[in-house]
């Protein structure tokens, strides 16, 4: 019986930049805060981090779970899928998500702005793609997520032709719906995709819960729905994440500071 609780990979502090190594821990962070959340879908799924100044970016071994994802287990990548660094992970041979690295590889090179990408599965998430109507303006923080753009399934992303598709139908949308499938975010900073997939998680929630009531709905004029979206857009407010997430990483460090090795 393989009594390990841990996998035993070696720390990469003071053996990669200071600026990649922080990108590293506040990565690691966010999957752990993921699971915690419960927005994580056992080994599957992905959230990747651009590595300040390189064509690189950070993205989760497949195979290991969220909840032990630390900083020195991420496996580095460029645009093109080559494995710049890895883990050695002995006769578990971990690698990348090939899903993964099609839709995140897609947007790290067609968006410079882009520091980090979220896609989940969850019960909520898939529901909502599922449904023809999209995401409602429910709520307040629905309102949020007005100018959500589609993509229409095609299968499971594997094949690199869907990239252009990927992208056509994202453009320059920060929050994605992947129709019968999940939920993708694309923001700047890691906290900040943290706070907008925590936030589209719970509307996807709520518009079900809603829709399972089979009560009609308290309807919102169109311009007052359209005013409080402008109150989430850039310039009208802090970024969002900012705020919480030295909040976040306390919160982490009283249950479990591995996620930073």
């Amino acid at each position: 019986m393989n009594n390990m609780l841990t996998l035993p990979i070696p720390s990469l502090l003071g053996n990669v930049s200071d600026a990649e190594w922080q990108v590293r821990v506040d990565l690691a962070a966010c999957y752990r805060l993921f699971d915690l959340y419960g927005i994580s879908d056992l080994a599957a799924n992905h959230i990747s981090a651009r590595v300040p100044g390189e064509d690189a970016y950070l993205i989760n071994p497949y195979g290991m779970l969220y909840e032990e994802i630390t900083a020195s287990s991420l496996i580095k990548i460029d645009e093109k899928g080559n494995v710049l660094y890895s883990p050695d992970f002995g006769s578990l041979k971990y690698g990348v998500n090939r899903a993964g690295y099609v839709i995140h590889s897609a947007i790290h090179a067609a968006r410079p702005d882009v520091g980090c990408i979220a896609h989940t599965h969850t019960a909520a998430g898939m529901a909502v793609s599922a449904l023809a109507c999209g995401v409602l303006p429910l709520t307040q923080t629905a309102m949020r997520f007005a100018d959500v753009r589609y993509h229409d399934f095609q299968g499971v992303v594997l094949d690199e032709s869907e990239k252009a598709s990927l992208l056509r139908d994202m453009g320059d949308g920060s929050y994605l719906v992947l129709r019968n499938h999940g939920l993708l975010v694309a923001t700047t900073t890691i906290a900040e995709t943290f706070n907008a997939m925590h936030r589209f998680e719970q509307v996807c929630k709520a518009q079900m819960l809603a829709l399972a009531c089979n009560q009609p709905f308290s309807a919102v004029p169109d311009d007052v729905i359209e005013a409080t979206q402008k109150n989430y857009l850039p310039g009208s407010r802090r970024p969002f994440g900012i705020m919480e997430w030295p909040a976040m990483l306390r919160k982490l460090n009283r249950l479990d500071t591995s996620y930073a090795r």
